[in-house]
């Protein structure tokens, strides 16, 4: 068995084995897990990465890039929707042929299901991060056609990894970031229009301080709102606004460790905060620090408490990254991420039956 390296797999609660050139893995176990999956088995590229999820009206659909590899000029953004519980095989919705003579690598698609309106894919389209350009394609139908991809305004990028929000006022929220020449720099878009126009708002960091990107976005009761997200300083950031996100306060950073991956956040209907991240530090291992993926709960967002490990291979070459998080009308949240940049994964969590333990000055409890 070793020397196959076989990983676990809990499929509606049976467990799996299956077999792969990857590390050994066991899945997590607690009462809090309804379900883990991976999205597909097989698919028409041998790398993945940058998922997201949304649900809508017919259920849930997820997203991510995928090709040869990241960066490579045939990297497409591909979906797959749950039907009668079933993900449908992945298919190839947008692609970087048709921008100038050389076709260019699609990167970091966002699913957004406004209150009212279409749905909404966001992606990105260039050579690298420092030269991409923001995209837009819509769906009326859950995400089984997706209408003519659109290139959004100069200077707005869109969601660049993790979901927008939709304010009490209607407004979309879009988290965002660049990582031009001035450093990794967080900024916000807003609409107020449904998506038809959209407005940057300055960088709230100045990317040398702390250089930051990839942000989500929290919610505090009234017009509080918390921004956590990745780091080059080896710890997640933290900001907050007060008046809905027209502005923001000093950018600090948590007692949580950031091996410089991204990370997702989601407000819980009863008022607490949940992050899934990579609870280490950088490291010069093939992974750089992406294992452990953990589950993290906060009742303010400044103290955390440990909630669940969703994967823990050190040995894992490619690691376990890139988390997306949603809440469903169920209850229910649900996790997606890479894993080891072969597969997207899909874990179900009944937040009520996670069981806390405090992080004390930024270690994880054992």
């Amino acid at each position: 068995m070793n020397a196959t390296r076989a990983s676990a797999l809990f499929f509606g609660g049976a467990l799996l084995a299956i077999v792969s050139g990857c590390a050994t893995t066991q899945p997590a176990t607690s009462p809090a897990i309804v379900k883990s999956e991976f999205i597909y088995e097989s698919a028409p590229f041998p790398s993945c990465h940058a998922s997201t999820i949304a649900e809508t009206k017919s259920g849930l659909i997820a997203a991510w890039f995928g090709g040869t590899a990241e960066r490579n000029p045939d990297v497409c953004i591909y979906v797959s929707r749950q039907e009668k519980g079933n993900w449908t095989a992945p298919v190839a919705v947008a692609d970087g042929v048709g921008f100038t003579t050389n076709r260019l690598p699609t990167w970091n698609p966002v699913l957004f299901q406004p209150k009212s309106g279409p749905l909404m894919l966001f992606y990105k389209v260039g050579p690298s991060p420092a030269e991409w350009w923001g995209m837009l394609t819509t769906s009326e139908d859950a995400g089984k056609t997706w209408a003519q991809p659109t290139r959004l305004p100069d200077g707005i990028l869109g969601p660049i990894k993790n979901k927008p929000v939709q304010l009490a006022n209607g407004d979309i929220l879009s988290p965002t970031s660049a990582e031009g020449k001035g450093g990794w720099r967080v900024h916000f878009e807003r609409s107020a229009d449904g998506g038809k126009t959209w407005t940057a708002s300055a960088s709230v960091n100045d990317g040398k301080t702390i250089g930051a990107i990839q942000p989500s976005i929290l919610f505090h009761g009234g017009e509080k709102l918390q921004s956590i997200g990745r780091t080059k300083n080896d710890k997640v950031f933290t900001i907050e606004s007060h008046d809905g996100g027209n502005t923001w306060g000093e950018m600090a950073l948590l007692d949580l460790p950031n091996p410089n991956s991204g990370t997702d956040a989601v407000t819980l209907r009863d008022g607490r905060q949940l992050l899934v991240y990579n609870h280490n530090i950088r490291t010069g291992s093939n992974n750089k620090g992406r294992s452990p993926l953990n589950v993290a709960i906060s009742d303010d967002g400044k103290k955390w408490s440990a909630a669940l490990v969703l994967e823990d291979a050190p040995d894992a070459p490619a690691g376990f990254a890139y988390p997306a998080v949603i809440q469903t009308s169920d209850g229910l949240v649900h996790i997606t991420y890479t894993w080891e940049r072969k597969r997207i994964k899909h874990v179900v969590l009944d937040p009520t039956k996670l069981t806390l333990s405090p992080i004390e000055n930024g270690v994880w409890p054992k």
